[in-house]
């Protein structure tokens, strides 16, 4: 299975956009119906950045409230 987006050469990340990257990944995960792995996935991020990266931990934290949130067996509304 091929990359749907292929760059040729060397991408530039930063923190922020494999935050934004990372982020979007566990909404989809949640969305797929994996919601209980998203949400222990972006409990460990907040962990992992609490003391670093305090907008970062708001970001994933922000999210895993509303995945706790979120009925069980359903899918986010787009």
């Amino acid at each position: 299975m091929s990359a749907p987006h292929a760059v040729d050469g060397p991408v530039r990340t930063t923190p922020d956009s494999l935050d934004r990257i990372l982020l979007a990944s566990l909404e989809a995960l949640a969305a797929a119906g994996e919601t209980d792995t998203a949400c222990r996935l972006a409990g460990q991020a907040c962990a992992a950045l609490r003391r670093n990266d305090a907008t970062a931990w708001r970001r994933f934290n922000a999210l895993l409230h509303r995945l706790a949130l979120r009925p069980q067996g359903r899918a986010a509304k787009a």
